[in-house]
C-alpha cells in the first residue's frame, strides 16, 4: 500500500479533531478526501505529509513510518497546501532549482515537471507574473519534482477559473496514473470527474470510505428528454429496463431506468429508430454533493 493510516487520533485539549481515523490507498488511486468545514481533514492532510504528530495511531507511506522516520517518508510524499507557498519574485526556473536542491535531486528534472504540468511557456518569468492558474501548475511542479510515490493536494483549484479548473483537474488524473493521490476540496463536480473514491469526514469521524460508483442509492437514473414531437406512451413503454415515465409537457418526458449503464444511448437509438430527433437530454441523477449534503447535515 502507498498510505496506511491506522487509529490516528488528535486531540487538541478537550478537542477532538480526528477519532480513530483508518484508511489505506495504492497506487494508481485519485481519492477525494471531504467533510464540512472544522471536520478534520487538514489536520489528517498534516499527520499523513509529517507536520503534526498524532495523539495516537500510526502512518506509513510506501511502507515507512511517517512518525519514526519523517524524513524518509516526505522523500516519498510531494505535498500541495491550501495555501501555495511560492516566492513570487523567484523566477520559475529558479525556485523549482531551488526545490532541487531541497530534495537532493538532479536539475534534469526540471525539464520533465516542467513539461509534465504544462509549464514551459512560462519557465522564464517571474512567479509574480503568472496567473493564479500556472503558480498552481508551479506549486504542483515542486511537489512532485522528487518524483514521490504519494502527492497530497489541499484545495488545489481553489480560486481558478472554470478552464484553469479543466485544465488542473486533467493534470490530477494524468498524474494519477502511477502515483496515490488524495486531495481534499469542495466542489462535488471536481471529486465525480476525478477521483476514482471518496473518504468522508465529519467532527474527527470517518463516515464513509468508497468507490464513487458505489455511492448511488440505487441503479435508478432518470432521465428527462425533449423529442421534436409528440408520441405516444406505447412507445416509450418499449425502451428496456423502464420503471416509470411522466410526460410533463407535449414532447418531454421523465424516464426513470433501473440500470447500471448510463441509458442516454439508448434513448439516442430509441429515438433514431423511430425517426425522432432530440431536442434535449438531461441526466436527473443523484448527485455526489446532494449525497454528501445528506450525509453530513
Amino acid at each position: 500500500m502507498s498510505i496506511e493510516v491506522q487509529s490516528v487520533t488528535k486531540s487538541y485539549e478537550t478537542q477532538l479533531a480526528l477519532n480513530e481515523i483508518s484508511f489505506s490507498a495504492s497506487k494508481g488511486e485519485v481519492i477525494g478526501f471531504l467533510g464540512p468545514n472544522g471536520a478534520g481533514k487538514s489536520t489528517m492532510m498534516k499527520i499523513l505529509t509529517g507536520f503534526i504528530l498524532p495523539t495516537k495511531g500510526t502512518v506509513f507511506v510506501s511502507g515507512i513510518n511517517v512518525l519514526k522516520n519523517p524524513i524518509e517518508a516526505k522523500a516519498h510524499i510531494g505535498y500541495l497546501p491550501e495555501q501555495n507557498p511560492l516566492y513570487e519574485d523567484m523566477y520559475v526556473k529558479e525556485y523549482l532549482q531551488f526545490q532541487t536542491s531541497i530534495f537532493k535531486v538532479p536539475k534534469e528534472a526540471i525539464e520533465t515537471v516542467v513539461n509534465t504540468v504544462g509549464l514551459k511557456p512560462e519557465v522564464h518569468k517571474k512567479i509574480g507574473q503568472l496567473s493564479k492558474g500556472y503558480q498552481q501548475r508551479v506549486g504542483i511542479a515542486a511537489a512532485i519534482i522528487h518524483n514521490p510515490d504519494v502527492l497530497v493536494l489541499d484545495e488545489p483549484t481553489t480560486g481558478l477559473d472554470p478552464n484553469q479548473i479543466q485544465e488542473i483537474r486533467t493534470l490530477i488524473k494524468e498524474l494519477g496514473k502511477d502515483k496515490t493521490i488524495l486531495f481534499s476540496t469542495h466542489i462535488m463536480q471536481e471529486v465525480e470527474a476525478v477521483c476514482d473514491r471518496v473518504i468522508i469526514i465529519k467532527k474527527g469521524e470517518l463516515l464513509v470510505d468508497k468507490p464513487i460508483k458505489e455511492l448511488k442509492k440505487s441503479n435508478e437514473q432518470t432521465i428527462e428528454v425533449t423529442f421534436d414531437y409528440k408520441i405516444e406512451e406505447q412507445f416509450i413503454q418499449m425502451l428496456p429496463n423502464m420503471i416509470s415515465f411522466k410526460n410533463n409537457f407535449d414532447n418531454t418526458w421523465y424516464i426513470t431506468f433501473d440500470s447500471s449503464e448510463d441509458m442516454r444511448p439508448v434513448i439516442f437509438d430509441f429515438a433514431k429508430e423511430n425517426g425522432l430527433k432530440i431536442l434535449e437530454l438531461n441526466s436527473k441523477n443523484q448527485s455526489l454533493e446532494v449525497f454528501f449534503s445528506e450525509l453530513t447535515a
